[in-house]
């Protein structure tokens, strides 16, 4: 089943739990709720309004379920995520597999996340562009723990073209979209997070980014490949003229999450395909696989 997001954005809400239901009631009004939906069905929360209360078991409760909160800053960016912690019977041996993770499957991993994430801007390009075969092209150099760095070689190509005719620059701090970009990242992050955790493993733990002020490594090693589905996505609705980050913008992005994808021989909403990657990584871990399953967009160009 797919989990469902809920954006809290418009108008402050107080949230609270009844009969293992979410209601978000109207800070005016505590009889009729703005809305009721089971706990199990809700996969991530989102709040923006800086308005919103919560009861503590309304929090209890999500996190029981295995739902993520994600709460957004005064730039409405997410600026942090409240996870479960994992009840996954082995979750001690996984942690275990995590740390003793050897050095040459490390690297291998890396290459495989690169060459996927390349592969992947390569498709959100024209069939006929030259850029596109540049980056299929240095797909195919990347070697194990990317040690030419062929990720930042093809980011070059690839944002000088992404946006074409227009000229673009990728940076976090510049001008629209990248604030649809960091938008959806972060939203595509929060997901990757919360099936990591689901699996019993750590997000701290990555597998090539490693920052002691980071909790999400290993989440940020997993989102490298899907960004460039987010990226089509924001193209899209830049140039259906969306700049702000406007409620139907947002939600145009963490439409994100029901994006189809494949993976394998297997075809379904990015949310379910997020579990699955993460299981591929685990038997990884676990040394009965050495190839990482990882989702492809189906609509690339979007």
């Amino acid at each position: 089943m797919i989990k469902r997001t809920i954006e809290i954005s418009q108008e402050p809400a107080h949230l609270t739990v009844k009969n293992e239901q979410l209601l978000l009631l109207s800070q005016d009004s505590a009889r009729d709720p703005l809305a009721s939906v089971p706990c199990e069905d809700i996969g991530l929360v989102l709040v923006e309004h800086a308005g919103t209360t919560y009861s503590h078991a309304a929090l209890a409760t999500l996190m029981q379920h295995g739902a993520s909160l994600v709460i957004c800053g005064r730039d409405h960016l997410p600026s942090g995520v409240l996870l479960p912690l994992a009840e996954h019977s082995q979750v001690v041996w996984r942690v275990n597999d995590q740390i003793n993770l050897r050095k040459p499957l490390r690297k291998q991993l890396w290459q495989q996340l690169v060459r996927a994430k390349v592969r992947a801007q390569a498709a959100n390009l024209p069939a006929d562009s030259p850029a596109r075969s540049k980056l299929l092209a240095l797909a195919r150099q990347v070697r194990s723990g990317d040690p030419n760095n062929i990720e930042a070689q093809a980011a070059r190509v690839y944002w000088a073209q992404w946006l074409s005719p227009l000229t673009f620059r990728r940076d976090r701090d510049g001008k629209p979209p990248n604030n649809l970009l960091n938008y959806g990242y972060a939203v595509v992050r929060a997901a990757v997070a919360r099936a990591l955790v689901a699996a019993g493993l750590l997000p701290v733990l990555g597998i090539h980014h490693s920052n002691r002020a980071n909790s999400f490594c290993l989440a940020d090693d997993l989102v490298e490949p899907l960004r460039p589905i987010v990226d089509a996505r924001v193209r899209k609705l830049f140039r259906e003229g969306r700049i702000n980050l406007v409620p139907k913008t947002k939600a145009g992005l963490l439409e994100l999450l029901t994006t189809r994808v494949t993976l394998g021989d297997q075809s379904g909403p990015l949310m379910v395909m997020l579990h699955r990657m993460v299981a591929s990584l685990v038997r990884c871990y676990e040394g009965t696989e050495r190839r990482l399953s990882i989702p492809v967009a189906e609509d690339p160009c979007g």
